[in-house]
């Protein structure tokens, strides 16, 4: 479990990008701006700071937001890594195989988590709104958004987000309760059908 809230950040900030996260005004205005297409992938640049330490930690790779069926997010930098999300389990995969599996059913925290990523992808913001105090605000196109954790369970699991962006979310910025803040770039990003491989496909199989 002393991993838990390092993969549940990754995993918040990709299904982030599949659409609406907030129900308040301006944030209806937020709302409208976003894409909610079904199938969505692209590129994550990741930057974590942890506390203690000087030297930034980086990654990149791939990601995949599917709607329905779950995120997929795959490290290509430092070393190749692979995390599963579907609605009833976050698994991590590394040379092919099952690294670590958190089953929703038996995990409070990653029950939780699961019910708001697919709160996410569904556009249901009465849970969310219910989970996160929101502020936004939206200027051009442009937004940004501070979403803070109203449960103790929750923001110790994930802390405090900021995001920016315009028809997608563009960037998110955590900082956990421990002091560690990970900030994630998105870039290059494909939707519809020819968004995902087959072999991206088929880890959902």
């Amino acid at each position: 479990m002393t991993r838990l809230p390092r993969i549940l950040a990754a995993v918040l900030a990709t299904s982030l990008l599949a659409g609406p996260a907030l129900a308040d005004a301006p944030v209806q205005q937020i709302q409208a701006a976003l894409a909610r297409p079904a199938q969505m992938c692209g590129r994550f640049d990741q930057t974590k700071l942890l506390t203690g330490i000087k030297k930034p930690l980086q990654s990149n790779g791939r990601f995949c937001v599917i709607a329905g069926r779950g995120i997929l997010w795959q490290a290509v930098q430092p070393f190749p890594s692979t995390l599963r999300i579907t609605r009833d389990a976050i698994v991590q995969m590394q040379d092919g195989r099952v690294a670590m599996k958190l089953d929703a059913q038996q995990e409070p925290v990653v029950k939780m988590i699961n019910s708001v990523l697919f709160s996410l992808l569904a556009g249901d913001l009465s849970q969310l709104d219910s989970l996160f105090a929101l502020d936004g605000e939206i200027r051009n196109g442009h937004w940004q958004v501070a979403l803070k954790a109203r449960q103790p369970a929750l923001a110790k699991a994930i802390g405090d987000i900021n995001l920016e962006g315009g028809a997608y979310v563009e960037r998110v910025l955590m900082k956990e309760a421990s002091g560690d803040r990970t900030d994630i770039v998105f870039s290059a990003i494909k939707t519809g059908d020819g968004a995902m491989t087959a072999a991206e496909g088929a880890l959902f199989d």
